[in-house]
This record gives C-alpha cells, structure tokens and sequence, in this order.
C-alpha cells in the first residue's frame, strides 16, 4: 500500500477503531527485521515502546536512503510503516522537505495517540532526519 492509498483509506473509513486496525495491519505488512539488529545502537531513543531502526545509502545520483525498522508494540509498528512509506527510497533533500506533520494532522493522529506515541512518532522522524544530513555530509 502507498502512502496516498492510506490517506484515502483514512478518509472513507468512519471510525477510529477501524483506522486503528489499518495501522496495525500496515504494521503486520513490514519487512522482516533481522534480530541480531535489535542492539542498543540501532534503538530510537524518546520511544516508550522499543523501536529500532537501520538504513542503507544507495550509491546512486543523487544518493537515496532506504529504512527498516521495527518495534515490540503493534500499533508503534504500524506508525513506524507510515514513517517508512514517507520517508523511505528518498534523498536527503526530499526527506527533509517531507511534511510529516501535515501527514500526521491530516490523518488525525495529533487528536488520537498519546502524547508518549506521538513523542515516539517524531522521535523516529528526528532519527531519520540526523541520518539524511549525515548521508549528505559524507
């Protein structure tokens, strides 16, 4: 599912019982994540829930970024696939043009996580952003 079909999804779906069971299928549909990569290194610090994320720099022109990731929690996984749908496959640049906040208001979620879930959620935004600057400094 592309980041547009969920925007669509969200807007037919009526309640948020049926968003929220959206989300945790989209987390259900992330790639395999390699145990041996759940260290503390590749943790997302501000997460209440465990988060870890890696990137690969693809050495094409210009550079683009890819993203995995994953979390112990269902509906963290399920934020963390439409992190990756925004950001993932991007250049440095684009990454840091993305309106993840608009996307964020857009479908709602500033009215329906918690405050620790949305604190979490931009923490992993943060995180990529530090490795799109790091990968265009290099």
């Amino acid at each position: 599912m592309q980041l547009d079909d969920v925007i669509e999804t969200f807007e037919f779906l009526d309640s948020w019982e049926d968003r929220y069971r959206l989300i945790i299928d989209l987390g259900r549909e992330l790639p395999e994540f390699p145990e041996e990569a759940k260290t503390e290194d590749n943790r997302v610090e501000g997460c209440v829930s465990k988060v870890w994320l890696l990137h690969d720099i693809e050495q094409t022109t210009p550079q683009r970024l890819t993203f995995r990731a994953d979390s112990d929690a269902f509906i963290v996984r399920g934020l963390i696939a439409l992190i990756l749908m925004a950001y993932s496959g991007r250049t440095p640049e684009e990454i840091r043009q993305t309106d993840i906040e608009g996307l964020f208001q857009r479908l709602g979620l500033e009215q329906q996580l918690s405050p620790n879930r949305r604190n979490g959620f931009f923490s992993m935004v943060e995180r990529i952003k530090h490795l799109a600057d790091q990968a265009q400094a290099a």
